[in-house]
C-alpha cells in the first residue's frame, strides 16, 4: 500500500495577503513609514514596494494621474464588478462593533478602539476593494511622543493616567475606513438680498443714537459647483468628534492601494454603508452651497427662501487613512487617544482627576481669603 499525496496548492486565505516572506530568510516582513519599504526585523533585508506603471504612478500620456473613480448609482444597483470586491478576515468587537483585520497567527487581542477582549473567528467581511490609502509617515515612537506631548499639556489629567501612558502603553497602527464622494451640482434658489441703512431715534437716556435696520428686496439665481473628494468616515468605531478633528488630511499623498502598505498594521472594515455616507457628504454639499448662495445674494445680509440642487455625476472612492490608536483601561474607565499618523495631530477623550480640582478649588479659596485678610489689615 502506497501513500498517496494531494498536490493540489491549498487556496489562498484572505489573511495571507497581507503577509510577506522575507526573500532572504523567509521571516515575514513590515512597512516601515520612516523608510518607505519594506523591512524584514530578522535579518534586516530591505525591499522597496513595487509599483506597476500604469494610471496609479507617475503620469500617463503627458496628464497628471488620479484614483479612478466608482459609480455611485451603479454600485447602489449592486452592479459593482468581481474584481472591485474583496473578502477580510475580521472580528467584530463586541463592545464597540469595530470590525477589524487579524493577521493569520492572531488568535486573540484587545479590540484596539476600546480595549475590549476579542477572540478571532474565521469570520470574513466581504466589502467594496479600497482604491488607495495615505500610508504611514510616523512610526510608533513618533506618535507615542504626540499623544504623551498632548497629555502633558491637559490641565487637571490624572498623574495615574499620564504616567501610564508614558510607560506602559503601546499603539496600534490602524488603517481607518472613508469614503471620498465627488458629484456636479447646480442649484437654482430664491431669497432676499438685505441693504443696511440707519436712522435716528431717542434711546432710553433721552439721547439721539444712530440705529441700524435692512431694507429687503427679492433675489433669485443659480449657483453651480463641482465637489471634489468629499470625505466621511466609514467607521463607527470612535466618536466623530475626534476623527474629524484629525483634519486636514492631505489627499494629494493617496498612493495605490496595494496590500504591502498594511503589512504590521491592521486596517478596519467599513461600518458606514456607501448610501449613509451619501447622506453626509450630502449635507456637507448643501453647507457650501448655502455659503455659495448668499456670496450670489450679496449685500449686507441674506435670506433663503427656497433652494432647488441638482446632484449629477455622483462617484466615489474607498479610501483608507492611517491612524496611531492608543486604547486602555484606567480605574475601570476607558480611554481612547487618536494620533494623526500622516500629520501628527492628536485627539482623544479628555480624563479629569476630581482630586486635583478639588485642590485648585480649595487653594482658590484660601488665596482669596489670604488677600481678603490681608485687605483687612490694611484697612485698620
Amino acid at each position: 500500500m502506497s501513500d498517496t499525496f494531494d498536490s493540489t496548492p491549498e487556496p489562498a486565505r484572505p489573511e495571507d495577503e497581507h503577509r510577506f516572506p522575507c526573500s532572504n530568510c523567509g521571516s515575514d516582513m513590515r512597512y516601515a513609514p520612516t523608510e518607505g519599504k519594506m523591512i524584514c526585523d530578522h535579518c534586516g533585508n530591505e525591499e522597496p514596494i513595487e509599483v506597476e506603471d500604469g494610471p496609479w504612478n507617475g503620469e500617463t500620456a503627458g496628464e497628471s494621474s488620479a484614483l479612478v473613480e466608482n459609480d455611485f448609482e451603479a454600485a447602489l444597483r449592486g452592479e459593482v464588478a468581481a474584481a472591485e470586491m474583496e473578502e477580510t478576515r475580521v472580528s467584530a468587537c463586541p463592545s464597540c462593533g469595530a470590525q477589524v483585520q487579524f493577521d493569520g497567527a492572531d488568535h486573540s487581542q484587545e479590540c484596539p478602539f476600546c480595549a475590549t477582549p476579542v477572540v478571532a473567528d474565521t469570520g470574513t467581511h466581504r466589502h467594496i476593494k479600497p482604491k488607495g490609502l495615505v500610508p504611514f509617515q510616523l512610526t510608533e515612537r513618533e506618535a507615542k511622543k504626540a499623544m504623551n506631548d498632548w497629555l502633558g499639556g491637559l490641565w487637571f489629567a490624572p498623574g495615574g493616567l499620564k504616567e501610564y501612558a508614558r510607560k506602559e502603553s503601546s499603539l496600534d497602527g490602524i488603517y481607518v475606513p472613508y469614503w471620498t464622494y465627488d458629484a456636479d451640482t447646480n442649484t437654482s434658489y430664491r431669497g432676499q438680498k438685505g441693504t443696511a441703512y440707519y436712522v435716528t431715534v431717542k434711546g432710553p437716556d433721552g439721547k439721539p443714537r444712530q440705529e441700524r435696520r435692512i431694507r429687503w428686496t427679492r433675489a433669485s439665481g443659480r449657483v453651480s459647483r463641482f465637489f471634489d473628494d468629499i470625505l466621511v468616515l466609514a467607521s463607527k468605531s470612535l466618536p466623530k468628534r475626534y476623527t474629524d478633528a484629525l483634519a486636514p488630511w492631505d489627499l494629494s499623498a493617496l498612493a495605490e492601494y496595494r496590500p504591502e502598505f498594511l503589512s504590521g498594521f491592521r486596517a478596519e472594515g467599513y461600518t458606514v454603508e456607501l448610501d449613509e455616507g451619501m447622506v453626509e457628504a450630502r449635507a456637507i454639499m448643501n453647507a457650501q452651497i448655502e455659503r455659495d448662495i448668499r456670496r450670489d445674494i450679496g449685500g449686507d445680509a441674506q435670506k433663503i427662501d427656497a433652494m432647488n440642487t441638482h446632484v449629477d455625476d455622483v462617484t466615489f472612492k474607498h479610501i483608507l487613512l492611517p491612524v496611531w490608536i492608543a486604547a486602555y483601561k484606567y480605574h475601570d474607565k476607558s480611554y481612547r487617544f487618536v494620533v494623526n499618523a500622516q500629520n501628527g495631530k492628536v485627539q482623544g477623550e479628555r480624563p479629569y482627576s476630581w482630586g486635583k480640582i478639588a485642590l485648585a478649588v480649595l487653594g482658590a479659596i484660601v488665596i482669596a481669603g489670604a488677600v481678603f485678610y490681608g485687605l483687612e489689615l490694611m484697612d485698620r
